[in-house]
C-alpha cells in the first residue's frame, strides 16, 4: 500500500503546509540537503503536488484551532502555488477558531508569478516571513543561489510593498550560521524596508 503524502505537518503548537517541492532558491543551508524531513515529520518530498481536495480532505482531519498558527512553508516556496495558497488561506479564515495564518517565503514571488502578489497575500494572511539569509547581496547570492540574476532586489521591493499594505505583520529571517556581522547588516537591510528582523536556529 502506497504511504499518502504529507500535505500538513506539525511543529511545536504550529501546522505547517506542504504543497510543492518547487523553488527558485538552492540555499546552501536549506534542510531539503539533510534529510527527507524537517523536525521530525515524515517525508516532505511530494509525489505530486496535491489538489485543493487533497489539501482539504488533509486539513479536514485536523483540529485546526488548536494550533498557535498555520505556516504555509515545506519543501518548497508557497508562491509556486500561489492560487492554490490564496485559496486555501481564505478558505481557513471562514473557518471557526482559524489561527493566525502566515507564510514562510524567499520573497522572490513576484518574480516566480511575474506580477507583484504582495496585496494579495497580505489581504488573506496576517504574517508574512521572507528569508533574507544574508545582509549584502554578494553573500545573499553566495548563500541563496537564486536562478533569477535580481533576486536580492526583488526580495526587497516585495517585503517594502507587503510592510506599505498595512494589512500583515512583516518579518525577514536570517539563519544564526552567518557571522555576527552579516546579521547586524540582515537588521539594517531589514528595519530599512520596515520590517523587524528574526533570527532563527539553524537545525540539522
Amino acid at each position: 500500500m502506497k504511504k499518502a503524502m504529507t500535505i500538513s505537518y506539525e511543529v511545536g503548537d504550529n501546522l505547517y503546509l506542504n504543497f510543492t517541492n518547487k523553488c527558485p532558491c538552492a540555499c546552501t543551508f536549506c534542510i531539503r540537503n539533510n534529510a527527507d524531513g524537517a523536525y521530525g515529520s515524515d517525508p516532505l518530498w511530494l509525489e505530486h503536488e496535491p489538489t485543493l481536495e487533497e489539501i482539504w480532505a488533509d486539513l479536514d482531519k485536523r483540529d485546526l484551532a488548536k494550533y498557535g498558527e498555520i505556516v504555509f512553508c515545506g519543501y518548497g516556496e508557497p508562491t509556486e502555488r500561489l492560487e492554490t495558497l490564496l485559496e486555501v488561506a481564505k478558505g481557513l479564515k471562514k473557518r471557526p477558531g482559524c489561527p493566525v495564518l502566515r507564510i514562510n517565503t524567499n520573497g522572490l514571488g513576484d518574480l516566480v508569478n511575474g506580477r507583484s502578489i504582495a496585496a494579495e497575500l497580505c489581504e488573506a494572511l496576517d504574517v508574512i516571513s521572507v528569508s533574507l539569509n544574508a545582509g549584502t547581496k554578494e553573500e545573499y547570492l553566495k548563500v541563496t543561489r537564486p536562478k533569477f540574476p535580481e533576486a536580492f532586489e526583488a526580495m526587497q521591493k516585495f517585503t517594502a510593498d507587503c510592510v506599505k499594505t498595512g494589512n500583515a505583520q512583516v518579518m525577514m529571517s536570517v539563519v544564526d550560521v552567518i557571522p555576527q556581522a552579516e546579521i547586524d547588516a540582515a537588521r539594517q537591510v531589514a528595519e530599512s524596508l520596515g520590517a523587524k528582523l528574526r533570527v532563527r536556529e539553524y537545525d540539522e
